[in-house]
């Protein structure tokens, strides 16, 4: 019983109160960062009344309203306080201060950023040189040479009369005869026609079928006796380029190529370059070509008929001409430096047939080189064709 007793006299502890820490409590701000603490006020950190910042005008116009309107109370003048004076002090020079700094896009810095990466660029520039492209400094300095090259205009022929003339290629019933411009310093020095090395003479007359074999500008003598091919010029002085020649050196030499035509009446001629038919045009027409009237190829018109048709440059000209023109035409006959040869008889011919081809020459660049690969094909194919027309005749001649 005693047991049970005390069992029942037993007190349960109350328990303890929790802790104010560990009460949740409503969300306040208090402890966070607030804007209004951090807020301009325009004045120092002591306290003051807010005032509204307004600038001189805004409060003048406040003011004289205010006045109009019979209201006693008046806006005080905003002053500013010594603070802001001396941020906007500092403002000022540090603005001056970036002034005078360099920038980076300065020549000074630049070329202290230069300096730095030439070793490496030099190198690349080195390899892609040596791999056969050339760097973009080499590139530059080319164009830049280019710019420095003045136009070329007429130069007298004492410009030029050390180099020695070009002797002509010609041979009686020529399958072809090319009339070139004038010799090139180069062609003059070597003695050999189209000698410079960017002239593409040579390459065309294989590319096209003219020639079966490549042939160099140092065989240009054996051209008649191997392929039927010949060679003249419509001015016989050498110079650097086209434009050191006059438009009358170039009409005069017109009559001179009819006077050859009809001495070795060759089959065709080939007048290597529009300029050179510009000229003959002019001569024959008396005008110059009109737009869309010039097109490369086979023309309409013949050269060196006999007798001589009445627009011919032949026809007009007088009798002391005509023996400087029979002067111009003793040349070498197949390239052996004789002159025996009287030429063909003298009946009536019907004059060589004219095939306009663009010109040759490497400063020549309004074609491109696939254009005027497709315009000497047309020449090509006629003088196979017409080639292996005469080689019966021919084989009968020998027998």
């Amino acid at each position: 019983m005693s047991e049970e007793g005390d069992d029942d006299d037993v007190t349960i502890p109350e328990p303890e109160p929790e802790p104010e820490s560990c009460i949740p409590k409503e969300p306040t701000f208090h402890g966070r960062l607030r804007l209004n603490d951090f807020m301009f006020n325009g004045t120092n950190h002591s306290a003051s009344p807010q005032v509204t910042r307004r600038s001189a005008r805004m409060q003048q116009s406040l003011t004289t309203t205010s006045l109009t309107s019979g209201s006693n109370t008046t806006m005080a003048p905003i002053t500013r306080s010594k603070d802001t004076s001396l941020t906007s002090k500092r403002t000022a020079q540090k603005r001056k201060a970036l002034s005078r700094a360099p920038r980076s896009d300065s020549p000074s810095s630049s070329t202290r950023a230069t300096t730095t990466s030439t070793a490496p660029k030099e190198e690349e520039e080195e390899k892609e040189e040596e791999a056969g492209f050339p760097s973009p400094r080499k590139k530059q300095q080319q164009q830049q040479k280019k710019k420095k090259r003045t136009a070329s205009t007429y130069a007298p022929p004492s410009t030029y009369a050390h180099l020695p003339p070009l002797i002509d290629v010609i041979a009686p019933n020529l399958l072809i005869l090319f009339i070139g411009l004038n010799p090139g310093v180069q062609t003059a020095r070597t003695g050999h026609a189209y000698a410079h090395p960017s002239n593409l003479f040579w390459k065309l007359l294989y590319s096209s079928g003219i020639t079966p074999v490549p042939c160099k500008a140092e065989e240009d003598r054996t051209l008649p006796a191997r392929f039927g091919l010949g060679n003249t010029n419509i001015v016989a002085r050498p110079s650097r380029n086209g434009a050191e020649l006059s438009k009358a050196e170039m009409d005069a030499g017109v009559a001179v190529l009819e006077a050859k035509c009809r001495r070795w009446r060759p089959e065709v001629v080939c007048v290597v370059g529009k300029g050179i038919w510009e000229s003959v045009f002019r001569v024959w027409k008396g005008r110059n070509l009109a737009k869309g009237e010039f097109a490369y190829g086979w023309q309409d018109e013949r050269m060196g008929a006999v007798p001589p048709a009445r627009d011919s440059a032949g026809a007009r000209v007088g009798a002391t001409v005509k023996e400087e023109i029979d002067e111009a035409i003793g040349v070498d006959v197949g390239g052996d430096g004789e002159n025996g040869c009287e030429g063909v008889d003298d009946g009536p011919w019907e004059g060589s047939r004219i095939f306009v081809a663009t010109s040759t020459s490497g400063l020549a660049a309004s074609l491109r080189p696939e254009e005027k690969e497709r315009i000497w094909k047309i020449l090509g194919d006629w003088c196979v064709q017409r080639r292996e027309e005469r080689a019966p005749n021919q084989v009968k001649m020998e027998a």
